[in-house]
């Protein structure tokens, strides 16, 4: 339980570092290269219970280098206090 909170964790801090990159950072290769990434997604997916029916989705993760970055730095913060 505590490694998916230390990876979830990673992935919003890492999510904050993106969004400061790409607003903040000026036009050119280094932005490019930390905020670009893979956005892979699921759904929507219908589900039928008989007497309630609906839908999930769609889920997407938007991985970057520094969402990778922030989960990295949250594992060694993790490694350190416990």
């Amino acid at each position: 339980m505590f490694h998916v909170l230390v990876l979830a964790s990673g992935f919003v801090a890492g999510g904050l570092l993106t969004q400061v990159a790409r607003r903040f950072l000026p036009a050119g290769a280094v932005k490019e290269f930390l905020t670009t990434g893979v956005t892979p997604a699921i759904g929507p997916l219908p589900i039928d219970l008989i007497i309630l029916k609906f839908a999930v989705g769609p889920v997407a993760l938007d991985v970057s280098l520094l969402s990778l970055l922030g989960v990295l730095i949250a594992y060694l913060i993790a490694r350190s206090l416990f």
